[in-house]
C-alpha cells in the first residue's frame, strides 16, 4: 500500500470510528456506570471484534455475507432487536443508583462484543475499507501489516476517548438528576440505533 493509499485509508478509519454509534453510545455508558479502568473490557471486545472482522474481510467473507440478503436480514433483525432491548433496559436501570461493586469483566466484555457484531454498519464499513482502499495489484496479507495495526490502532484511541467522556461525565454527574437523564438520553439512542437498523432496507432487496 502506497503512502497516499495508506492516508486515504487512515482518514477513512478515523471517520469510520468517531461518527456515534452502538459502540460510543456503549463506551460512553460503560465509563459513566463502571469508570474508566473497567470499561476498558469493552474496548478489548471491540478490538477483537475489528480483528476478527479485518481477518474475514480480507479473506472475503463478509463480502458473502452481504451478499446474501436473507443472512443479511436475519442478522439486521436480531442485531435491531437487541439494541432496543438493552435501549428499554437502560432507561428502566436510570433511576436505579449505581451499584459500586466489581463488575464481572467478562460480562462487560461479551456485552460490548456482541454490539459491535451485530451492528451491520461494521459489515459496511469493512467491505467499504477493502474494495475502495486495498490495492488489487498487491496481495492482500501483504497489505494487512500496514491496514491492521492502522485500523486497530484509529479503534482503540476512538474508544478509549469515548470511554473516558463517560467516565468524566459519571463523576460530574453521580447520583445527580443529571445523571438519570443523561443515562435514559444515551438509553434512547440504543433505541433509536434499533429502530433504524430494523427499518433499514437489506441489499439486493427491492
Amino acid at each position: 500500500m502506497s503512502f497516499e493509499a495508506w492516508t486515504i485509508f487512515a482518514l477513512f478509519w478515523i471517520v469510520f470510528v468517531t461518527t456515534p454509534g452502538p459502540n460510543a453510545v456503549n463506551c460512553i455508558t460503560n465509563g459513566m456506570t463502571l469508570g474508566f479502568r473497567r470499561s476498558l473490557w469493552a474496548v478489548a471486545a471491540i478490538l477483537t471484534q475489528a480483528s476478527l472482522f479485518l481477518i474475514l474481510s480480507a479473506a472475503g467473507v463478509t463480502a458473502l455475507i452481504a451478499a446474501s440478503p436473507d443472512a443479511f436480514q436475519v442478522a439486521k433483525f436480531v442485531g435491531a432487536g437487541f439494541l432496543i432491548y438493552l435501549g428499554v433496559r437502560g432507561w428502566i436501570m436510570a433511576r436505579r443508583p449505581i451499584v459500586a461493586a466489581e463488575p464481572d469483566g467478562r460480562s462487560i466484555y461479551w456485552r460490548a462484543f456482541a454490539i459491535a457484531t451485530i451492528n451491520p454498519k461494521s459489515v459496511a464499513g469493512y467491505l467499504a475499507a477493502f474494495s475502495q482502499f486495498v490495492q488489487p495489484d498487491v496481495p492482500v496479507w501483504g497489505q494487512m501489516w500496514v491496514i491492521f495495526p492502522t485500523a486497530l490502532a484509529l479503534t482503540a484511541l476512538s474508544y478509549m476517548s469515548y470511554t473516558a467522556l463517560g467516565a468524566g461525565l459519571g463523576r460530574a454527574a453521580l447520583g445527580a438528576v443529571f445523571n438519570v437523564w443523561l443515562r435514559r438520553v444515551l438509553a434512547s439512542c440504543f433505541i433509536i440505533y434499533g429502530v433504524l437498523l430494523g427499518s433499514a432496507a437489506t441489499p439486493g432487496r427491492a
